[in-house]
């Protein structure tokens, strides 16, 4: 057989009051329990709020830390970026002076890479122009030394220079 059940009686949030007025010992059973329940659920709150407080803290201080390392990292990055426009600077230098033959306006660049680019380009047009002058220079081409010595033209001389070019020509003096 099932054991006996004990029915407790219903409780209503607002149960009758004694006759004199006072609430009854379940009524007051009822409302310490409800009592603790929310103590209970204040503390949990109020610890809660407390790990919250600690988080926020902890979170202030690690993003101190960050901004931190991002001006140090901002600095750096500013430090590293006028090095590198120095170097580059000096190297446009340094390559003008180890290529006196190009005119020095022909090299530009705000990189390396630039800078040796328009360099490979002002040898490839330097090559080019040298080529050319050089196929020039020998379709044009004159012998060393004095010219050939011709006879002299005796045309539009009068009779008495053209016997004097001739007296001079055979050694004789004039």
């Amino acid at each position: 057989m099932p054991p006996e059940e004990k029915k407790e009686p219903e409780q209503t949030p607002a149960a009758a009051p004694e006759s004199n007025g006072a609430p009854t010992a379940e009524d007051l059973a009822s409302i310490k329990a409800q009592l603790d329940e929310e103590k209970k659920a204040k503390a949990a709150i109020e610890a809660a709020l407390a790990e919250r407080d600690k988080r926020i803290t902890e979170l202030q201080a690690s993003v101190s830390v960050v901004q931190q390392a991002a001006e140090t990292a901002a600095t750096e990055l500013t430090q590293a970026k006028d090095a590198h426009t120095k170097a580059v600077a000096k190297y446009l230098g340094a390559v003008k002076l180890a290529n006196p033959t190009i005119p020095g306006d022909v090299i530009t660049g705000a990189s390396i890479d630039e800078i040796d680019a328009s360099v490979a380009k002002a040898l490839s047009i330097a090559t080019a122009v040298k080529a050319t002058l050089e196929a020039q220079a020998k379709e044009t081409r004159v012998p060393a030394g004095a010219p050939t010595r011709g006879g002299i033209s005796l045309e539009g001389l009068s009779p008495r220079e053209k016997i004097a070019a001739g007296i001079q020509q055979k050694g004789g003096t004039q």
